[in-house]
């Protein structure tokens, strides 16, 4: 499907914002390594991963040079506090397939009949995550897939294993009793959970499942998503993560007229 130049502009320019923070697709290498940068802090210095451009400070694999990289500002000093990016279908043929193809046997998922668009490396700075720079990505997320017509939005959805994987295995219980799980799809982890007892970590879970969910896992259930099948153990960044499928035609009512109606702010501030 080709892309007006009008269209094209409206996906990838600056949105202007009242509030403080505005949402982008960079244009610039700039931008993108500003982007690797809050990766690797967030990724390598706060969750300890290994990662290949660690002396440079960076997070860089080889998906970067095809994906589009969604990010916000702080429109105070213009710092990026939240980046994602994304990976259409059709640039995933360039690259061998979906990033999540390496953690997932995807099953019947590329089957599905419409426009597939996956986000990854998703994360948040630490001083951001329960404010609006979130409900902003969010904000640019949804006006990306809506201005390129995508019917589905995918991606992996990561929980922290240095409990040993109890929060994990607790939060994917929870949704699985709410109908939030579809295991119709034949989607499969390459590397499960590993089979190990509860430790003392678990006995200190909150009893609600849902104070236990990243604010990414818990922004694609409410707007209603499902998880596909059973988490990947992501052992070089010690992360669970879970498949993350979204319907557009399926997205829920009260979120539908907030992102993508008249109604959705302009930076989600």
């Amino acid at each position: 499907m080709r892309r007006s130049r009008r269209t094209r502009h409206a996906a990838e320019g600056a949105a202007p914002a009242a509030g403080g923070f505005a949402f982008e697709v960079a244009a610039r290498a700039a931008a993108i390594r500003e982007c690797q940068r809050l990766r690797y802090r967030v990724f390598a210095q706060e969750l300890g991963a290994a990662l290949p451009g660690a002396k440079r400070g960076l997070d860089i694999d080889p998906y970067d040079a095809h994906c589009r990289h969604l990010l916000v500002r702080d429109r105070t000093d213009g710092a990026v506090v939240a980046c994602t990016r994304l990976l259409s279908d059709q640039d995933a043929r360039n690259t061998g397939g979906f990033y999540s193809q390496s953690e997932f046997h995807l099953g019947r998922l590329p089957l599905l009949a419409g426009r597939k668009l996956e986000i990854g490396r998703t994360c948040v700075h630490p001083q951001h995550r329960r404010g609006s720079a979130i409900a902003c990505l969010w904000t640019g997320i949804a006006r990306f897939v809506q201005t390129e017509q995508y019917d589905f939005l995918m991606g992996c959805a990561s929980v922290d294993m240095r409990d040993g994987g109890a929060t994990a295995r607790r939060i994917h219980s929870a949704a699985r009793l709410r109908g939030q799980v579809r295991d119709d799809l034949g989607v499969l982890p390459r590397a499960p959970l590993p089979a190990t007892a509860p430790g003392p970590a678990a006995a200190a879970l909150p009893e609600s499942a849902r104070a236990l969910l990243p604010p990414l896992l818990k922004a694609y259930l409410s707007l209603g998503a499902k998880i596909c099948g059973e988490p990947a153990w992501d052992r070089d960044f010690q992360l669970a993560d879970m498949l993350v499928l979204l319907d557009r035609a399926q997205l829920a009512a009260r979120y539908e007229r907030r992102f993508l109606g008249r109604d959705a702010p302009d930076a989600g501030a």
